[in-house]
């Protein structure tokens, strides 16, 4: 399939090229040089362009038919709503703007074709369109940059809930490891000098608030409709802890402890009975099923938003929302630091 893909290509390029020839060879019969440009041909350009410009309009609106189904559901987080009111707003503005631009630019392009007749006037300098096309983007992009800043202000600020349960993601090649404080909901303190086979995120042994820490791998759990503080480190380089359900990225820098809060307002139960997420799944599934895979079910998921090695897309965590009663009891299954460094 991929060879004829291929000869089908290579035979039109040929004939475009012959195409070209015969154009070249026409114009041997007129009178005219060939540099010259008739008005026949620039109403004939004219069309050629207006009939392009529908069909590239055309084409942009069926992208947009053809892959919204593609993208991530909802947000699953208080901020997160904000967070899709300002893309959609961002999408809108700027595809208004595209068609409007590209619609006269296509039109434009028809309409004033060249002419013998006719002149074009020059306009050296005209005060209020500079002052239309400069006042007006600075006060939509203003807006749009006082929105985003107000929401990151209000993510970002410490919190002052007392009953917020704190989570440190803890990334390295190529791999997350989650810590939660425990009943003290102090994070003991760490030294990377401590690191080894057993204490992986190097936790100082010296510090009893460290003591009730629990350490999770390959899946971490929160409750929700409770805030979440996630506190980040790196062993090695520059990771991204990136929660895309959550609309929620921070980078992870070594040497330092980067800060993300979030409210989790979904459990993974509801966003699996969700029609759009059970619609997208299907497909997923679909495709797995041609390639003799296993069918899969709906997670949240935290991965590394930078490049950070050969193994990059290897660092993935499932996250699992769930009612305040269940991640009780399930961190209460959970063995705390001391217990682990007993054995």
């Amino acid at each position: 399939m991929k060879l004829l893909i291929l000869i089908g290509l290579v035979l039109l390029i040929i004939a475009v090229h012959q195409l070209m020839r015969v154009v070249e060879l026409s114009r041997q019969f007129k009178n005219t040089k060939e540099w010259n440009v008739s008005e026949s041909d620039n109403t004939f350009n004219g069309k050629l362009m207006l009939v392009f410009g529908i069909l590239f309009l055309g084409f942009f609106f069926w992208q947009i038919n053809r892959w919204s189904d593609n993208s991530l559901p909802g947000a699953a987080s208080v901020h997160g709503l904000k967070v899709d009111q300002l893309w959609d707003y961002n999408m809108y503005l700027v595809s208004i703007i595209f068609v409007l631009v590209n619609g006269v630019l296509f039109y434009f392009a028809y309409k004033y074709s060249g002419k013998n007749d006719t002149k074009a006037t020059f306009l050296a300098h005209d005060n209020r369109l500079e002052m239309a096309w400069t006042v007006a983007p600075a006060i939509v992009l203003a807006g749009i940059i006082i929105f985003g800043l107000k929401y990151w202000n209000e993510i970002t600020e410490r919190s002052t809930d007392s009953n917020k349960i704190t989570v440190e993601l803890y990334a390295k090649q190529f791999d997350w490891t989650a810590r939660y404080a425990g009943n003290d909901k102090i994070l003991g303190s760490t030294d990377y000098r401590q690191i080894n086979g057993q204490n992986i995120v190097g936790i100082d042994t010296l510090d009893a608030t460290s003591f009730d820490d629990i350490i999770v791998r390959n899946e971490f759990h929160i409750p929700v409709n409770k805030e979440i503080e996630f506190k980040m480190r790196s062993r090695d380089v520059i990771h991204s802890a990136f929660m895309p359900h959550f609309r929620a990225q921070m980078n992870c820098v070594p040497g330092m402890v980067t800060e993300f809060r979030f409210t989790p307002n979904k459990t993974t139960a509801e966003m699996r009975k969700d029609p759009y997420v059970i619609q997208l799944m299907k497909g997923i599934n679909d495709i797995r099923a041609k390639n003799n895979k296993e069918p899969v079910e709906f997670d949240y998921i935290l991965l590394c938003n930078k490049i950070c090695g050969a193994s990059h897309y290897n660092m993935q965590m499932t996250i699992i929302v769930e009612s305040e009663k269940d991640y009780n009891a399930w961190i209460a299954k959970q063995k705390v630091v001391k217990t682990l460094a007993s054995k």
